[in-house]
């Protein structure tokens, strides 16, 4: 593809709302990513009698783990969710882009 086709692409007005999107997107999963692990983090500095408690009366596993573990699937879940929407929305919207740029390409070399 040549630079003359590249810029008109990143010129139009559909790749800079898909652009914007993706970023909103992004940012919004790294802040809820930041929120949980940060909260955790200062769960364990403030108050660690919370997370040392244990499940039930007699059980060796406590809130704690139970609690990383969470960090852990929430971050596998939000992946996903960036994953899926990426497969679903973002990913289809910049192949019609470049489908649309290579037809007007195409049309102008004739």
């Amino acid at each position: 593809m040549q630079q003359a086709h590249i810029d008109s692409i990143k010129a139009s007005p559909a790749y800079r709302r898909l652009i914007a999107s993706r970023r909103r997107f992004s940012f919004s999963l790294t802040a809820l990513m930041i929120i949980t692990y940060y909260g955790f983090i200062l769960l364990v500095a403030l108050a660690p009698q919370v997370l040392a408690h244990p499940l039930y009366a007699g059980a060796t596993t406590s809130i704690g783990i139970v609690a990383g573990v969470g960090i852990i699937l929430i971050a596998v879940g939000m992946t996903g969710w960036y994953v899926l929407r990426a497969n679903r929305t973002l990913d289809p919207s910049m192949r019609a882009l470049l489908a649309n740029a290579n037809v007007n390409a195409a049309k102008e070399t004739n």
